[in-house]
């Protein structure tokens, strides 16, 4: 019985161990985390104040202070104030996203659909998490206002409640419209973007005057892998190597050839090399794979049209090659009843 009890005492010690090792390292990974999100944060913080101070460098240059101060006085008063607010409810934001509160507000899908928009930084994720709570505050204030006297109790229960959800699923409505059309636009612009970095690699530019020169002078016709450009550029210009500067382009999307196209650039500034010739195959490939798209459009768009032109064009045919024939029968009729 004693060997038994020495057998328990000695595994439930082991157990123990085993429980504080666990929680050391969970401890561990916790505070890396956290150590990472700091650091992501505070480079995210010193590329905005980079780009805000480039901004407003400019824009001092560009402007006449001396003539028009009196004149934008007010409304640079009015603007400060609002940019005040608004950076107020952005670390608002930031403090709860960490919260389980937060995480349950602003989901993993939800900040990729972020990224996916072009917000990459912490500030939009709380200015989305202010967003959502403030939709599923005033929404149902407004539309129980505007219910009251007009229904009686359970219906205006029910139409309060549906405000509600459509106050907090309405920012999400927004981040997801803008999240497709951004997809789609970079599966309409990769080949363009192949192109136009084989003809700067081509020139004798390097990785990072091609993607300045992207960024800078083909914003027209890059709208969507410009903005992403220049997030990238501007996240290695703080200090993030190149692969870390061009990851979140390559998992944001979920779109193999942009990663393929990320993973060629990493290897090119890493180790350099030649790339026209794989660009160019590269290239040919996103053509065929745009042509075949565009012909199975085509064909589902035919197999529409049929049904839109069987409910119009077929009863106007129908009138005008059956119609005289009608006509004529029923006048014979009418005489041999006569």
């Amino acid at each position: 019985m004693r060997a038994d009890l020495v057998a328990a005492l000695a595994l439930a010690l082991a157990a123990l161990a085993l429980l504080l090792l666990a929680a050391l390292v969970l401890a561990k990974l916790a505070a890396a985390r956290r150590s990472e999100r700091t650091l992501a944060h505070a480079l995210d913080e010193r590329a905005q104040r980079s780009a805000a101070l480039a901004a407003a460098t400019a824009a001092a240059r560009r402007s006449d202070a001396v003539a028009n101060a009196a004149e934008k006085a007010p409304k640079l008063a009015r603007a400060s104030g609002l940019k005040a607010l608004v950076e107020r409810f952005a670390h608002t934001g930031i403090r709860w996203l960490d919260t389980p509160f937060g995480r349950q507000l602003v989901a993993l899908e939800d900040r990729r659909m972020l990224e996916q928009c072009g917000f990459v930084d912490t500030r939009a994720r709380g200015l989305f998490l202010i967003a959502r709570m403030g939709c599923a505050a005033c929404l149902p204030l407004l539309a129980g206002m505007l219910a009251r006297g007009q229904v009686d109790g359970r219906q205006y229960f029910a139409v309060v409640i549906c405000a509600l959800i459509i106050g907090f699923m309405l920012p999400k409505f927004f981040i997801q419209r803008r999240a497709a059309t951004r997809r789609r636009g970079v599966v309409d612009e990769l080949p363009m973007l192949v192109d136009l970095l084989r003809l700067l690699q081509g020139v004798g530019l390097s990785i990072d005057q091609s993607l300045q020169v992207m960024v800078g002078d083909f914003r027209g016709v890059l709208p969507v892998l410009s903005s992403e450009l220049e997030i990238a550029q501007r996240q290695f210009a703080t200090g993030r190597t190149r692969e870390q500067s061009l990851q979140r382009l390559a998992t944001s999307y979920g779109n193999e050839d942009l990663r393929a196209i990320v993973r060629l650039l990493v290897q090119v500034d890493r180790h350099g090399g030649a790339v026209q010739e794989p660009l160019k195959q590269f290239g040919e490939r996103l053509r065929e794979t745009r042509r075949a798209m565009l012909r199975e459009r085509i064909g589902r768009l035919a197999v529409k049209m049929t049904g839109v032109m069987i409910m119009t064009l077929l009863p106007a045919l129908l009138i005008v090659t059956a119609g005289p024939g009608v006509l004529s029968i029923t006048h014979s009729l009418g005489a041999a009843k006569r």
